[in-house]
């Protein structure tokens, strides 16, 4: 007959853990060694922990060659992935070419490791786990120089940055939006499409900003016509006649407006000094973080019958940006100081 040959000590152990232990499977076998302590009979031991009567003889032999550390030991086997021997060389390949779908993903790997035919789902397990899913893509200029961004943001943007941080001048990023009357487009959480009414028309409202770098206030030229060098020129009137108390530099791309010779002859009459981003940089211009909140605030999903109520809208989001302490707390994580470059854009298979 099989007997159990346990300790008080363990005796306790197993009284406890039986309804404790974190894997209820254990805890079952925690309840056989309990019950037959009890001088309970196989079968009804295996009836009462809801094990087989198998189970039951092989828990209690486990206890009676390994102790309580063979008990607890989990056993359970983990079916390994076929994919699993060629992780290293799919990860490079998807790294380098991100394939459109899992059908696409599905050919590709059948085609590196030859034979291994796996299903869609199969496919999809796979990239997830390695750290895949699917994510909507972003652009970025096709001409943009990634040694040059990096070179401006070291040798001209940083520092800049450090100095105004110390309050030893103020720092603005300067970008004209043109904001066209139109539906713009967006994502909703719903049961059905919805829809929704486009104006017709193509009203627009230009607004030339400039956003401060270390409090965030924004200084807006706005018309309804054209942004041309008198626009850029008013700003810069408007900016000095307003922050005078230390140097003051505009960061702003190569638009032809904005790099003229009246605009750089006012600048430097103003005492003012203009930055110019490398060629194709926008992904270096804080501001334009900036357009893209104003668009989800009051644009995204939204109809304006009147080009009135279009401008209204936009105006009002951006006097909220200078004094609505809600606005501050969501730009306060938007607009940072960190900027991302682009070396290395992987290419989408054809």
């Amino acid at each position: 007959m099989l007997t159990l040959q346990i300790s008080q000590a363990d005796l306790a152990q197993v009284k406890y853990e039986r309804f404790h232990y974190p894997c209820p499977k254990i805890q079952k076998r925690f309840e056989v060694l309990w019950l037959k302590a009890l001088g309970l009979p196989h079968k009804l031991i295996a009836t009462i922990a809801d094990v087989s009567l198998n189970s039951v003889t092989r828990y209690i032999r486990l206890y009676n060659a390994e102790g309580l550390d063979g008990i607890k030991r989990r056993n359970y086997r983990k079916p390994e992935s076929a994919l699993g021997p060629h992780r290293e060389s799919l990860e490079t390949m998807l790294r380098q070419s991100p394939p459109l779908s899992a059908a696409q993903a599905k050919a590709r790997i059948f085609a590196l490791t030859g034979t291994l035919g796996r299903s869609l789902s199969q496919v999809r397990a796979f990239m997830h786990r390695i750290g895949m899913k699917p994510r909507k893509l972003a652009q970025v200029p096709g001409k943009a120089c990634p040694q040059a961004q990096q070179a401006f943001l070291d040798g001209q943007l940083d520092p800049l940055i450090e100095q105004a941080r110390a309050g030893q001048c103020h720092l603005f990023f300067v970008d004209a939006a043109h904001f066209v009357l139109g539906f713009f487009l967006c994502t909703v959480w719903c049961f059905a499409r919805c829809w929704i009414k486009a104006p017709a028309g193509r009203n627009r409202f230009n607004v030339l900003g400039a956003l401060h770098a270390i409090t965030l206030e924004v200084e807006v030229v706005t018309n309804e016509s054209y942004v041309n060098a008198q626009t850029v020129g008013q700003l810069l009137w408007q900016l000095r006649a307003k922050y005078t108390d230390a140097p003051l530099f505009l960061v702003m791309d190569n638009a032809r407006y904005q790099r003229c010779k009246y605009v750089q002859e006012l600048a430097e009459h103003l005492g003012i000094g203009l930055v110019f981003l490398p060629c194709y940089s926008p992904n270096l211009n804080l501001i334009e973080r900036l357009w893209k909140f104003v668009k989800k605030k009051v644009l995204y999903g939204q109809y304006y019958e009147r080009a009135a109520l279009f401008r209204e809208a936009i105006e009002e989001c951006l006097s909220k940006v200078n004094h609505d302490l809600q606005y501050k707390q969501e730009l306060k994580s938007l607009l940072t100081l960190q900027f991302q470059t682009f070396p290395n854009s992987p290419n989408l298979p054809v």
